[in-house]
């Protein structure tokens, strides 16, 4: 195949475009990272430099230890793990509901999910934390687990129920004929088929409860109990004075599991965003 001047340009464009995309995306990461392996008289610099001069681990150190960094971000996973569990096993059936029915049912359940969107984090913390507390649920992993739980499930329902509409219906229809019922079909046929998507707002629900800080600031009070994002927001003392370095080294083995999750299930993500072209 000969390939023209003008398209070996217009490729050149291409990726140089894509070049300075990455770049851009990656720079708070590469910031974070020069940050966290600068020393104090260097971090205090009028003109800083990304590459430091001289590196030094020791804000790594003081970032996990003195903090209990490892121990927040066991809560968080823990929390966020099981998130993710139940907003995926609770969002399966009540999505192929949503996608396969087209009474009411579907209607009021589409309607509170965008209704649910609408509603300032501020207007619901308070009659949320007497409920919780009413429960006894208040300062415990356990009740941030249900309220990440309400707060992720509308837009996960809302992201799985179009990839349960991406599926034929002929494969429902065969397996019926087949004398297989509803739970049957959804746990044979719908649910393989749906796999990428339940990979892909499984990672949503997961990220989105790993990054999550105002619950955890307002219901959360025991130290041992805090998650990371409030860790996190310990590095910053009372006067306002921010340790800089500790805090960058932290925030930077705080986006790991993010950027793991991301690299292990990269083919799901691909597959769950092409599933939706499927047409029956």
């Amino acid at each position: 195949m000969i390939v023209s001047p003008r398209q070996k340009r217009t490729r050149a464009a291409q990726y140089a475009g894509l070049a300075c995309y990455v770049v851009f995306l990656g720079f708070p990461i590469l910031w974070m990272l020069s940050v966290a392996l600068k020393g104090p008289r260097e971090l205090v610099e009028l003109h800083p430099h990304l590459i430091p001069k001289h590196i030094t681990f020791a804000n790594f150190g003081e970032g996990l230890h003195s903090y209990s960094v490892l121990h927040a971000s066991w809560n968080s996973l823990k929390v966020a793990a099981a998130t993710s569990l139940l907003t995926t096993a609770i969002s399966i059936p009540a999505a192929y509901v949503l996608a396969r029915r087209r009474g009411l049912i579907s209607k009021l359940g589409l309607g509170w999910i965008l209704i649910s969107q609408m509603f300032p984090l501020v207007l619901i913390i308070i009659p949320l934390f007497l409920l919780l507390r009413h429960l006894h649920l208040t300062d415990s992993l356990v009740g941030l687990v249900f309220v990440y739980v309400v707060w992720t499930l509308p837009f996960v329902l809302w992201m799985l129920q179009s990839y349960v509409r991406g599926i034929p219906r002929d494969l429902e229809e065969a397996a019926i004929v087949d004398g297989a019922g509803r739970l049957t079909t959804l746990r044979t046929v719908i649910a393989p088929l749906l796999l990428p998507g339940i990979v892909v707002t499984a990672l949503f629900a997961f990220i989105q409860s790993w990054n999550e800080f105002f619950f955890a600031l307002v219901l959360l009070q025991t130290p041992s109990r805090t998650t990371l994002t409030l860790q996190l927001a310990r590095f910053v003392g009372i006067e306002g004075i921010v340790r800089l370095g500790p805090l960058a080294a932290a925030a930077l083995l705080a986006t790991l599991p993010s950027l793991l999750l991301f690299v292990v299930i990269q083919r799901f993500l691909t597959r769950g965003l092409l599933s939706g072209a499927v047409k029956g």
